[in-house]
């Protein structure tokens, strides 16, 4: 069985928790990305997403020289390198997340999306399952 370290994104851009909103946002729209991981000393400590920075920031009337530790998201969900694809794709469907980090010895090593399980041939696609749902309870709330 494979394990995420095959499938996962290794070359992975992050922001610090010295940077700012807009900071973190710049680096988002260069990246083509919807969320950002947040370290400090290598070590993984949260997530901004593209939903935080609407919600926590935009919404509450927040300046883009926020810092970055204010609107994001703790404690995000991580896993290990040899973490089975089937297993990842289990927690991404209970959690109803659509990224999950990848760390060692907790310093981010990777990320891995649906988006890699969807190019990735042997994986079952529970992730996907995972995120029509996501949409599907997402399009209700509006």
């Amino acid at each position: 069985m494979k394990s995420i370290r095959e499938i996962m994104t290794s070359n992975v851009d992050y922001c610090t928790t010295l940077d700012n909103v807009y900071e973190a946002a710049v680096k988002m729209a260069e990246g083509g990305v919807g969320a950002i991981p947040i370290c400090e000393d290598g070590k993984l400590v949260g997530v901004l997403t593209d939903r935080d920075i609407a919600i926590r920031c935009v919404a509450g009337k927040k300046p883009g020289s926020t810092k970055i530790t204010d609107v994001m998201t703790k404690e995000p969900i991580a896993i290990l390198p040899e973490t089975s694809i089937m297993e990842a794709e289990e927690l991404m469907a209970e959690k109803q997340i659509r990224r999950l980090f990848v760390v060692e010895q907790e310093s981010l090593i990777g990320i891995v999306s649906l988006g890699d399980f969807a190019i990735h041939k042997g994986t079952n696609m529970a992730a996907a399952h995972a995120l029509t749902e996501i949409s599907e309870k997402q399009h209700i709330q509006h």
